[in-house]
Order: structure tokens, then C-alpha cells, then sequence
């Protein structure tokens, strides 16, 4: 048995520790029921599962959620059209999300998958800055996919946001 304060009490029997328990006006909570003798705390039940739970919701606000963003591209894309289109890749990456790029072969555009692979290899070029290669170009049936990662994830985004901001008020608070 275990006492709210983390001494250990000792060995006591059940009707003995319950009237304990029930003297501090906290529960007996059974800890670890496979060792030998069992092991109990006392401790208020209501207190630990609430300060579980705040501990678990604080776990969760620190997590980043990987988005996958996607986009499909044709072979024989226009010019204007993949550079619109590597705009908005770049855009998703600086957010911090992560692209799927899709290029989708149609009829006899299947016999040739090095045209695709060309378009990929371009777009490459176009947003080294801000993303990277995740996944390789591979082909799927009739399409080609790839994965972009961006270059600093979403936490190093915001931490760096954070520490702007912070350098910005310091700044403003000496003038």
C-alpha cells in the first residue's frame, strides 16, 4: 500500500486499507494488480483522471498533423498551367504540408513514361527551395507518382514564428 504522498505504507489487509482510505476521505486505487501482493495508492480518483486528461489534451496541442496535399498534372501540361501549378505546390510546402504529385497518362501517352518523368524532374528544379524528394517518381498503373516533402517541418515553422514574434516585441519594448 502506498500513501498519497508516495511513502509506502506496507503490506496491509483490504478491510484495513479501505477504513484507512476512507478515513482520509480519498479512494483506494488499485495500481498494479499483477504483482505479488497486489499494489494500492490512495489518492483522490476524480483528481488523477481529471489531471490524466488536461495531460493528454496538453500531448495533443504539441502534435504536428502531416497533410498530404495533392495535385494531378498531365504529360503535355502548358507552360502557364505547371508554373500555376508549381506555385501552389511551393505555397503548400512553406505551409508546411506535404505534396503528391500525380501525373496522369492517357491512350498512347503510356507508351511513353519518360515524358512524365521529365515534367516531375522540372518541377523539382522549380521548388528545391522549399521542398525535397520523399518519394521518388514511380509508375502505377496508368500514373506516375511522387512525394514532396517540405524542407523544415511544421513545428521548426512555427517555433521560428514564435521567436520572430518574440524579437519583435523586445525590440518595440526598448523604443
Amino acid at each position: 500500500m502506498v500513501a498519497p504522498d508516495g511513502t509506502q505504507i506496507g503490506v496491509k489487509k483490504l478491510a484495513e486499507a479501505l477504513w484507512l482510505a476512507d478515513q482520509l476521505g480519498l479512494d483506494l486505487v488499485e495500481v498494479a494488480p499483477d504483482a505479488n501482493p497486489p499494489v494500492c495508492k490512495i489518492m483522490d480518483y476524480g483528481k488523477f483522471k481529471y489531471e490524466q486528461s488536461v495531460r493528454e489534451r496538453e500531448a495533443r496541442k504539441k502534435q504536428t498533423r502531416t497533410v498530404i496535399k495533392e495535385t494531378r498534372m498531365s504529360p503535355r501540361i502548358a507552360e502557364h498551367d505547371f508554373h500555376l501549378q508549381a506555385r501552389r505546390i511551393a505555397e503548400w510546402l512553406e505551409e508546411g504540408d506535404k505534396v503528391k504529385i500525380t501525373v496522369r497518362f492517357r491512350g498512347r501517352e503510356r507508351e511513353r513514361p519518360e515524358y512524365g518523368e521529365r515534367v516531375l524532374r522540372r518541377l523539382i528544379e522549380e521548388v528545391a527551395g522549399v521542398g525535397v524528394v520523399e518519394q521518388p517518381p514511380s509508375m502505377e498503373g496508368r500514373n506516375m507518382t511522387m512525394v514532396l516533402a517540405p524542407v523544415k517541418s511544421k513545428a521548426a515553422r512555427r517555433a521560428e514564428a514564435e521567436a520572430a514574434r518574440r524579437d519583435e516585441q523586445g525590440s518595440s519594448e526598448e523604443e
